[in-house]
């Protein structure tokens, strides 16, 4: 390819999505996403992650007005109703998803690359990246670009470009267990038994021999269809996921779990005899990896007292949800109710790379502020933040750290991204 970029974006999840099409919205010309997959929507459609964990003040679960995420993450919910692909505030449908998402960045004519690994990044000083090295069925090509957003969920670009990153907890360097989400059909409702009970046939399973999940308990949700439950409850502990050779590891072992699942809920659990199963998830999701360390690192405290900070680019109240990264257990800790904490524009900014901003999961911050911040809604927001700032900064001549976050703010707000 030899046409130059002004801004590309790495990763077609809703963090990618929203930075791509604030970034064209904003004025910047030629936008070039890019996706590993054939179609978009990150988490939400290849890891078949659902529903959307809150968007909401803590402790309101499900009052229009402590909505905290807005802008293109609301255009989205939109058109899903409008699709009939969303209920409950919550659930979606990942294919009607796929439709919508498709259609939000043809609109925006934004360029579009499915199936396309990047593979290098090469820098012509030490603190700027020059182009980038793509990987498709063309072979190998390089693809110039004035700004990047890395938005793959795992800091590829960033890592690849030098940029300092932590992975996991402090003390051994494990990330949150990586789990496989998955369908199962034709349950009759009306006989399965409430969760306390489906959760003490699992634990009595385990204590026989017949699971070797290392998870506490069965988990899982609602879909678009009454009879059809999704389950959230697979868990493959201390492998690396930006390690192939554990990643391989992880997504055999995993579909084996979905199976013995399967199996021991068809045998044991009422409403589920005449069941059968439906559709795993095309990859393993991943709820931690890389970690850049950027101009501010956002910490559990911040996020518990709920921090509001000058430069706050978006707003989640999810809790603190860490999954035991080296076996069973969740530690869950909330927020005061209808509290929230902001996320700062300088999460997005790595410390040494001056045309990269980062947004989604991998921005700076600590394990326990990750698990907060890593669901799909902030992630959009966060997207959408990134995708402004580095419009902002195009249009001024700038670097984004150097683009004032009283600006950005006022912009986002205008957009609607934000509300305050």
């Amino acid at each position: 390819m030899e046409k130059n970029y002004d801004v590309i974006v790495v990763g077609g999840g809703l963090t990618g999505i929203a930075a791509a099409i604030a970034a064209k919205r904003n004025g910047v010309k030629d936008v070039l996403l890019i996706e590993r997959y054939g179609f978009l929507g990150g988490m939400a459609t290849n890891g078949l992650v659902n529903p959307f964990m809150s968007y909401f003040k803590s402790g309101e679960p499900y009052e229009e007005e402590y909505q905290l995420t807005f802008g293109i993450f609301q255009e989205i919910l939109d058109r899903l109703i409008e699709l009939e692909g969303f209920k409950n505030k919550r659930t979606f449908d990942a294919e009607i998803m796929k439709l919508v998402l498709n259609r939000m960045v043809k609109e925006e004519d934004i360029d579009l690359l499915f199936h396309t690994y990047v593979a290098d990044v090469q820098k012509e000083e030490e603190n700027c990246i020059h182009s980038i090295t793509v990987s498709n069925k063309a072979g190998l090509s390089n693809i110039r670009a004035n700004m990047f957003v890395d938005c793959t969920g795992d800091a590829d670009i960033a890592y690849m470009a030098g940029v300092p990153c932590k992975k996991g907890r402090d003390e051994d360097g494990y990330s949150q267990p990586m789990t496989m989400c998955f369908r199962i059909a034709n349950v009759d409702r009306a006989k399965m038994p409430s969760r306390d009970k489906i959760n003490e046939l699992y634990t009595q399973a385990v204590k026989r021999g017949e699971i070797n999940n290392p998870r506490e308990n069965v988990l899982f949700f609602d879909t678009m269809q009454d009879d059809v439950i999704h389950f959230n409850t697979t868990r493959v502990v201390m492998k690396d996921a930006t390690n192939p050779k554990e990643l391989t590891e992880a997504e055999l072992e995993v579909r084996e779990q979905c199976w013995q699942m399967f199996h021991f809920l068809k045998k044991e659990v009422d409403g589920f005899q005449d069941s059968y199963f439906q559709v795993s998830a095309p990859q393993i999701g991943i709820r931690e990896s890389r970690r850049i360390v950027g101009k501010y690192i956002l910490t559990g405290e911040d996020v518990i007292s709920g921090q509001k900070f000058d430069d706050s680019i978006c707003y989640s109240a999810y809790c603190i949800d860490i999954h035991n990264p080296s076996g069973t257990g969740t530690i869950i800790t909330q927020l005061q109710k209808g509290d929230y904490y902001g996320i700062p524009y300088r999460c997005l900014l790595p410390e040494n790379i001056e045309n990269l901003l980062v947004a989604g999961r991998p921005i700076s911050s600590s394990h326990e502020a990750h698990s907060s911040l890593r669901v799909m809604p902030p992630c959009a927001g966060m997207g959408q933040a990134a995708g402004t700032a580095a419009a902002l900064a195009l249009e001024s001549g700038i670097m984004p750290y150097q683009v004032e976050s009283s600006l950005l703010r006022k912009k986002l707000i205008k957009d609607d991204s934000i509300r305050w």
